[in-house]
């Protein structure tokens, strides 16, 4: 199917904006079989249309990782001031063919979101840019930036490291989406203070007018919203047993009313979730532990302050465990995490 034709209105901003940029994103004016679509963005501007799922399905997948939440913000004890930036990435890309006969078709010549190992590769990127910075004042997740410093004058010399970083690699950030000198700041679903970590209202404000799923696929998309923000809920695991159980291969689907009970359970407690406190590695951990029939959970504290909830269910061979051996495996759990 070819792809659709513009106004004249509609082209002209394109052609003269691409006057800046096409030369670095795209090899011009060449013929081909294919060509992709152009639709339009909700917040303005043009986006590709493009199916990946072939090129994807025989592509080798890269298998750096994408850092782990949690770990991110443990990193953040004694922060005060912080600061963060949304980079424009490549996602504001130009499209292969405008259809216009005078821009003809355009190769892309920067890596396209919707590639299988465009995060991978991105995350790669960022974090070889920053490299000296992480750990230290600096958390990325792949296209999101957050600087954070213990005062404001060390804030000060954190952003111009970064922001020196920045322009040294000719990476733009989208200053619409950016926050500067914030004593709380919402970011990556959650709000960062120097009191600790909570969960974004404006994230699970919705989630209380959620309906009562109706299949497998709906339950996991709950659970998947619930378990991002499984360690402020405690006993997770043992609470969503009854609606996990459902997911499992061959299980028949009847919503009981113990997972009715587990789901609006779920759903308070999201909505209510405590300020959990930042681990500081310098000072002794208390850790409680619980184990039973349901499950392993336990709580790591410092100084009376939850750090965070851990549980998970009982492996079918953990079943037949006696109280001692089940106790012994809490704590192998705990290690483990």
């Amino acid at each position: 199917m070819p792809p659709s034709t513009w106004s004249i209105a509609s082209a002209r901003p394109m052609r003269t904006s691409g006057g800046r940029d096409l030369q670095a994103y795209f090899h011009r004016f060449h013929l081909n079989d294919l060509a992709h679509h152009l639709g339009k963005k909700d917040q303005g501007g043009k986006r590709l249309c493009v199916d990946y799922r072939p090129l994807n399905a025989v592509t080798v997948k890269n298998k750096y990782p994408l850092p782990h939440i949690d770990i991110l913000f443990d990193q953040l004890a004694g922060a005060k001031v912080f600061s963060k930036i949304d980079l424009r990435s490549e996602k504001k890309i130009y499209p292969r063919q405008l259809s216009r006969p005078d821009m003809a078709y355009m190769s892309i010549l920067v890596m396209s979101f919707g590639l299988t190992n465009a995060l991978t590769f991105f995350m790669y990127m960022m974090n070889s840019v920053f490299m000296n910075e992480l750990d230290k004042f600096v958390v990325v997740f792949i296209d999101d930036v957050l600087i954070y410093s213990k005062s404001e004058e060390e804030h000060k010399e954190h952003l111009r490291i970064v922001l020196t970083r920045l322009r040294e690699h000719k990476l733009y950030a989208k200053f619409s989406k950016c926050a500067f000198w914030l004593k709380e700041v919402s970011f990556l679903g959650h709000i960062l203070s120097k009191k600790g970590v909570a969960v974004d209202p404006s994230k699970v404000k919705d989630v209380l007018n959620w309906k009562q799923p109706e299949t497998v696929t709906e339950i996991r998309s709950f659970l998947g919203l619930a378990g991002y923000y499984r360690r402020f809920i405690k006993d997770f695991s043992k609470t969503a047993k009854p609606m996990t159980s459902l997911t499992k291969k061959n299980a028949k689907y009847v919503w009981s009313p113990n997972c009715e009970e587990a789901f609006q359970t779920l759903k308070k407690l999201l909505t209510s979730a405590p300020v959990l406190a930042q681990p500081d590695v310098t000072k002794p951990f208390d850790v409680y532990r619980d184990a039973c029939s349901n499950g392993l959970g336990y709580v790591p504290m410092q100084e009376g302050r939850v750090i965070a909830y851990a549980s998970r269910q009982l492996r079918k061979y953990e079943a037949n465990y006696p109280t001692h051996d089940l106790e012994l495996a809490v704590v192998v759990h705990a290690l483990k995490i």
